[in-house]
């Protein structure tokens, strides 16, 4: 049991956000693990069926029926029925049930794209239902946005009490309402055919790298359970420089990142290991819908892996699962259950999540992404990054996960001196970085 008289007071915060959240792990998870930059670093400009580009669709603002802003005509249900309901965003909580987490199959694609049809036809309606219909939108548009201002300031007044529990509680409700609007707005989109291309923020990250190849902005989904759709950017190679072992680099990022910060580097990436690179966002993250859980970081990398193998590779050992910190979580999860996946790379990665906070295991109930557990299942090729002045995830976790690997899928790894959790390809180390992905990749085919 916790006491404030015995834990320090994270630990205690914690142990509370548990008890308070009726013992849902993935509460605590959610709000110690995920932070998604807020305003994302990117935009996912939309593109109608004819070319023409749509406006912004707002998180805040959307028309909660039929699709409103949206592109056209949809009724804002998906081409696919999720857990009994049609079009409804069902919010899966529960640490019993990973039915849907187990050994997959694969077999067709998931991508949205191909899931097009025709919106309901309003041509029949009267000009007094449409003024009706605008009134009762208008109405429901003034309804949200003082709910929205009653929730800031109810934030604010949590910042202001410095009440940890209290502004976990008011995230967590955020993001879940985020993630009903946002579930459907994409599924309208996804109906009415709606396309996107890729917008990152210049006024900080500046100019990315040019790139030789096409650049896809796509949404893949939606998630089964919760009708997500999840946001990623792809980097592929011209076909003249592809050949029959040409790799796909599937890329989960950090907790504080997201598309648009990793799309420079992945563009390089790319471009110096001739090799296809996908990035995509967790669940609440950037342009993807849903809340960032535990669990749906689960659900997001099998779909975008399912994504990739039917629309991109089209075969598994092809495909390089590439986890960076947080990202390490996803990818060894996956590694650990798919026997024919290609390799895995593990940058600055951490045994499991609670391990980072202490090494007491008095909280190993509320732990997450035991991938110290899990690296010692996978079938592939492993390559291990971690820097020796990492004060953030600890070295010793990097030799740890470096011992439990099995001693047939272990490759040396890159201890990299005098560098910490996020700057190892920076500068001029991104030659040596290049340098030593080229070198795993290559030994891939040996």
């Amino acid at each position: 049991m916790c006491c404030s008289c015995c834990c320090p007071p994270a630990i205690t915060a914690l142990f509370y956000l548990w008890v308070r959240s009726g013992f849902s792990k993935g509460s605590v998870a959610g709000a110690l693990t995920f932070f998604p930059p807020d305003p994302p670093l990117y935009k996912f400009e939309r593109v109608g069926p004819d070319g023409e580009i749509l406006p912004d669709a707002s998180d805040d603002e959307e028309e909660e029926e039929d699709g409103g802003g949206s592109c056209g005509e949809g009724d804002g249900e998906s081409g696919e029925r999720r857990d009994g309901e049609s079009g409804d965003y069902y919010d899966d909580d529960s640490e019993d049930d990973d039915s849907d987490l187990g050994t997959f199959e694969i077999d067709t694609p998931s991508s949205h794209a191909n899931k097009r049809s025709n919106g309901r036809s309003r041509s029949s309606e009267s000009s007094d239902d449409r003024g009706d219909e605008r009134r009762r939108r208008e109405r429901d548009l003034q309804r949200r946005r003082e709910e929205r201002d009653a929730r800031q300031r109810r934030e604010r007044e949590a910042a202001a009490s410095q009440d940890p529990i209290l502004m976990m509680t008011e995230r967590s409700n955020r993001l879940r309402a985020r993630a009903k609007r946002r579930a459907r707005l994409d599924a309208a989109d996804a109906k009415a055919g709606v396309t996107y291309r890729f917008v990152p923020d210049a006024s900080i990250l500046g100019d990315l790298p040019s790139f030789d190849g096409t650049v896809h902005a796509v949404k893949i989904g939606p998630q089964k359970r919760t009708g997500a759709y999840v946001a990623a950017l792809l980097y592929k190679l011209r076909p003249s420089e592809c050949d029959a072992s040409t790799k796909t680099i599937l890329y989960s990022h950090g907790n504080a990142a997201d598309v648009g910060a990793m799309a420079g580097l992945q563009c390089i990436v790319a471009k110096n290991c001739k090799c296809h690179v996908l990035v995509y966002d967790y669940s609440g993250y950037g342009e993807s819908g849903g809340v960032p859980m535990e669990k749906n970081t689960y659900r997001d990398v099998k779909m975008v892996y399912e994504w990739v193998v039917a629309n991109v590779t089209n075969h598994e050992g092809s495909v390089i699962l590439y986890g960076q910190s947080v990202g390490s979580g996803p990818s060894c999860y996956l590694a650990s259950r798919r026997a024919n996946v290609g390799g895995l790379i593990l940058h600055s990665p951490f045994t499991s999540g609670m391990r980072v906070l202490t090494p007491s295991r008095a909280l190993a109930c509320l732990d997450i992404f035991p991938n110290i557990d899990r690296i010692k299942k996978v079938k592939c090729p492993v390559f291990i990054i971690h820097g020796k002045k990492d004060v953030e995830v600890a070295f010793e976790h990097g030799l740890a996960l470096q011992a439990a690997v099995p001693e047939d899928c272990r490759t040396n790894p890159w201890w990299v001196p005098d560098k910490g959790h996020n700057d190892i390809a920076d500068g001029p180390g991104i030659v040596e970085y290049i340098q030593r992905l080229n070198r795993f990749v290559r030994s891939l085919d040996e």
